[in-house]
């Protein structure tokens, strides 16, 4: 049974993040230490630097031979329900997108499950729950993240060449209406501006970008490190690992710091608005976790491997989703509002679900 010491544990975890949020918001709307560039710069200091150490650190440390794939097979089949509803409400609804469909992925799906996670679930089930929500935190670097940023970049690689296109276009029409341009030369002109790239060509460069940007691959190595060391029982040089753990002990500190200067850039303090605030309060606590049950029930999972899987899948927003967004232009002021306002709401949510669980 939880009590009030490992409510206590969960606090004590929880508020330096919001020291760190602090800090940004006052660092610009109270003392205007940082100009709008300089904002950009940090986020993407977080993004391309801070995030992927952080990443990199807790994959490589993981053990993938100790796996449970039950539960596993479980998170990725919630997963898959959520990609399907979200893929036929953007089909037949005239308020679903493609991109509200990204944005109600990572709000239904991404959870921060190491900061929170960890000391929650220690005290509600001991460390074989803390290895379940390790494991989760792993597989959903290496594949969900790494999905998300896929998407995101196939959605701003498309907006780009599009954009490219059209102002080409554009520029073409003013070239045909000069005099010293006779028909022949405008028509061939105008058919060469207006044709569209092709999906491989897009893929292409949709690649190449992914490929310079750490976040990418900082999980695939990390994972291929774990298995290697656990394989043959060797250990990271302490150079290395000293040297990684130097950035990656900012990673979520820095990344809470942006949200806070985010959040000063903006005109409300529920940037979103109180409908989308609650939307996205639906999906973490409540969409998420129904998925996840679905899933467990499908692989026959039950016990505490149950209860735990459903409470990790209601665990507060990740804070990567906000960076991501936030570098990428979607909805960063919906994802902000549910990591902050999520992990308010979480600890009584979460022994909610937690004694009511029980009963089962």
């Amino acid at each position: 049974m939880i009590g009030l010491d490992d409510v206590y544990k969960v606090v004590v975890a929880m508020a330096p993040l919001y020291v760190a949020l602090i800090l940004g918001y006052g660092s610009v709307r109270w003392w205007h230490i940082f100009t709008p560039d300089q904002c950009i710069a940090i986020n993407r200091f977080v993004s391309y630097f801070t995030l992927p150490l952080f990443t990199f650190e807790f994959t490589a440390h993981a053990d993938p031979f100790k796996m449970n794939y039950l539960f596993i097979g479980a998170d990725a089949i919630s997963k898959f329900i959520i990609v399907l509803v979200l893929a036929l409400w953007a089909q037949c609804s005239s308020k679903g997108s493609y991109c509200w469909s990204i944005t109600s992925f990572s709000l239904s799906t991404l959870t921060n499950s190491l900061l929170v996670g960890v000391p929650l679930i220690k005290a509600m089930y001991g460390p074989d729950g803390v290895d379940l929500v390790v494991q989760a935190s792993v597989i959903q670097a290496i594949i969900w993240l790494t999905i998300l940023l896929f998407v995101l970049e196939l959605r701003r690689t498309g907006s780009d060449v599009s954009l490219s296109s059209t102002t080409t276009t554009t520029n073409s029409q003013v070239v045909s209406m000069e005099p010293t341009k006779d028909l022949e030369e405008n028509q061939s002109v105008e058919v060469v501006t207006t044709s569209k790239p092709s999906f491989l060509t897009l893929m292409k460069i949709v690649w190449i970008k992914l490929a310079l940007n750490p976040n990418s691959y900082a999980s695939i190595i990390g994972i291929t490190w774990a298995f290697l060391s656990n394989r043959w029982h060797f250990q990271m040089p302490s150079i290395m690992e000293g040297s990684i753990l130097i950035m990656s002990r900012a990673g979520t500190g820095t990344a809470m710091f942006s949200m806070g200067i985010f959040m000063a850039q903006q005109e409300k303090f529920i940037a979103c608005g109180t409908s989308l605030a609650v939307f996205g309060m639906v999906l973490r606590f409540i969409a998420g976790p129904a998925a996840m049950a679905i899933g467990c029930i499908a692989v026959g999972l039950h016990g505490d491997i149950l209860r735990v899987a459903i409470i990790q899948a209601a665990l507060p927003q990740s804070i990567t989703s906000f960076i991501y967004a936030k570098e990428y232009g979607l909805h960063a002021d919906v994802l902000s509002t549910a990591v902050i306002f999520g992990m308010l709401v979480s600890l009584p949510v979460l022994i909610g679900y937690y004694a009511a669980l029980g009963f089962f």
